[in-house]
């Protein structure tokens, strides 16, 4: 009789420990995904609510991407030369300009960035900001994010031609900083699409 009941317990336990390493199997026929992964980032419409500073996997600039929320004066990226005087008129004539929601620069304007790239090979003392800039479409938002898409590119070409990085600060202005032209037609907005070139030279020299 107890030969007869250890049995039963055995051939139950035996049971037991059968179906618990098949529920453990994994599962048949179950596909598994990849990582989504983003290969190609291209400037997206106005409105689309890409952050202030949005990145995309090509943007090579090492800096902080800590933003100023006042935007009265722009939005300065990076840590820049504080305090270094400023100059406008040196380059103004090399101002980049851009088509409509694009940061590409166009083959007619890539030889503005080499009049740049040269003025501060002769000049080793000094930096340059580059300022980014929209025309009025859009939400404040994306041309944030837009304007700095622009003065990076122009800072990339630049690091292409053999400035050294440390010499070239951006910043974005959006659409808060439009040139003279006031009008709402596309002449006007030519002028605003727009990466702005402002020396900064070392204090006391």
């Amino acid at each position: 009789m107890k030969l007869t009941k250890l049995a039963n317990l055995l051939v139950i336990a035996l049971a037991l420990t059968v179906a618990a390493s098949g529920c453990r199997k994994k599962p048949v026929g179950v596909t598994v995904l990849p990582n989504p992964r983003t290969t190609n980032v291209k400037d997206q419409g106005p409105g689309s609510g890409l952050p202030p500073g949005g990145r995309g996997p090509t943007d090579t600039m090492p800096r902080d991407t800590t933003l100023n929320p006042d935007l009265t004066g722009g939005t300065p990226l990076g840590r820049g030369h504080p305090g270094w005087p400023q100059d406008r008129a040196i380059l103004k004539a090399d101002t980049v300009y851009f088509d409509f929601d694009s940061s590409v620069i166009k083959a007619s304007e890539k030889s503005k960035v080499a009049a740049v790239a040269d003025y501060l090979k002769g000049n080793a003392a000094n930096a340059v900001l580059i300022e980014g800039n929209c025309d009025e479409r859009g939400t404040e938002e994306y041309n944030r994010a837009l304007g700095d898409r622009r003065a990076v590119a122009v800072r990339d070409e630049l690091i292409s031609l053999g400035v050294a990085g440390d010499r070239v600060d951006v910043k974005t202005w959006g659409k808060d900083n439009p040139d003279n032209a006031q009008g709402h037609d596309e002449a006007a907005w030519h002028q605003n699409r727009r990466d702005d070139f402002v020396v900064l030279t070392p204090p006391g020299k």
